[in-house]
């Protein structure tokens, strides 16, 4: 969608406001369901970081996702992307990965949200 939904970027500010990564949000993007918990930015950057450092051959791509120095997204604006992890991409009743993931969702290619997790099976 061309324009941001004014009420998902308010939910996406108070998550970050809040410092909360327990919103379950399921969104619609071009060709996925994507279902999971908003995460702040900064939280989410740290973790994929750590992912990151723990591997010899991704090491490097670490720093890239290290504080800016900047307050909040987008250097204190208004969210432009939702931060998603223990996240699975639903494909049928299957939850893709397995163990979840960390996704980053641009605002503006959502084209429809819920709260909540969707159910999936993982058999």
């Amino acid at each position: 969608m061309s324009n941001h939904d004014d009420l998902l970027v308010s939910i996406a500010e108070k998550v970050e406001s809040e410092r909360s990564n327990q919103m379950p949000l399921t969104v619609v993007v071009p060709g996925a369901v994507i279902t999971g918990r908003l995460a702040p930015e900064a939280v989410w950057k740290a973790r994929v970081a750590e992912v990151l450092r723990d591997s010899e051959r991704l090491k490097p791509f670490a720093e890239l996702f290290g504080p800016s120095g900047e307050d909040g997204p987008n250097g204190g604006g208004r969210p432009t992307h939702l931060h998603l992890h223990v996240a699975r991409i639903l494909q049928g009743s299957y939850g893709l990965p397995d163990t979840g993931g960390m996704y980053r969702v641009a605002i503006s290619e959502v084209s429809g949200w819920t709260l909540g997790e969707l159910s999936y099976s993982d058999e």
